[in-house]
């Protein structure tokens, strides 16, 4: 495993949007945008039951995020490494990143909808600025 420095690991923490890349059956990237989180060792985010991402990430587990900074695109991070996926803590989770990207308000829950937490433990890190 790799490890970041405090610098970029807090990066992950502010209010940048990430882009994740899971591996599609046929081999082809799917990206998606997501709100993302460091707890100190890996690359966290929170999706929900029943979406792509997850799909994917049972098949293949490895993915890559990468972050670029709002204010300086020129400024960013990537990481790649293998994920797991959990349901503990996941709901709690996705209110916290809500509070942060969403001015302090609650996560709209959809009705019967799974909270899941994904982490991804660094492997590669490539980083400018950081």
């Amino acid at each position: 495993m790799v490890r970041l420095t405090d610098e970029q690991g807090q990066f992950l923490k502010t209010k940048n949007l990430a882009t994740i890349a899971t591996i599609r059956p046929d081999g082809s990237a799917q990206l998606t945008p997501v709100w993302i989180d460091w707890d100190g060792e890996n690359v966290v985010f929170n999706t929900a039951e029943g979406r792509f991402k997850p799909r994917y990430i049972r098949q293949n587990r490895m993915v890559s995020v990468e972050v670029l900074d709002r204010e300086d695109p020129y400024r960013w991070i990537s990481i790649t490494g293998p994920a797991e996926i959990s349901e503990d803590g996941a709901e709690e989770h996705i209110n916290e990143l809500s509070h942060r990207y969403n001015d302090g308000r609650d996560y709209n829950y959809v009705p019967g909808e799974k909270r899941l937490i994904v982490r991804i433990k660094p492997e590669r890190v490539t980083a400018r600025g950081l």
